[in-house]
């Protein structure tokens, strides 16, 4: 008996990858990422009601690089989501749904995203 090959469905192998399929992808993984960053908003949020002993240690731990690291992430997942549901609405409306277009939108989220969270970080954080 022989055994016949299935087909297979068209996978990333197949298909070319373009800035709208990553864009997709980075919007969903913003969506799970604003989770863990709303946990990190909460804890800041207990500390405070706390008191002040328990709000110096978390602002310790936010403050240090890799907490600095960590909350400019969680900005730029919260813009980027953003800009991804602006651009998703945007299509609801049937415009910039041509090629190019497409791309240029998505291109612009990415561009946007990150322009917005540094003018956030400058005028709030670093500047303040």
């Amino acid at each position: 008996m022989s055994v016949r090959a299935r087909p297979t469905s068209p996978h990333l192998q197949i298909y070319r990858w373009t800035i709208t399929m990553a864009m997709s992808i980075f919007h969903r993984a913003t969506g799970i990422a604003n989770y863990a960053g709303m946990a990190l908003f909460v804890i800041w949020l207990m500390a405070a009601a706390m008191g002040q002993e328990a709000l110096d240690g978390v602002n310790i731990v936010y403050g240090s690089w890799f907490g600095q690291v960590v909350l400019f992430g969680f900005t730029w997942s919260l813009v980027h989501h953003m800009l991804g549901g602006l651009r998703h609405w945007i299509w609801d409306f049937t415009v910039m749904l041509e090629p190019g277009q497409r791309e240029a939108l998505a291109w612009a989220t990415l561009a946007g995203s990150i322009a917005i969270t540094i003018l956030i970080w400058t005028i709030f954080v670093w500047v303040a």
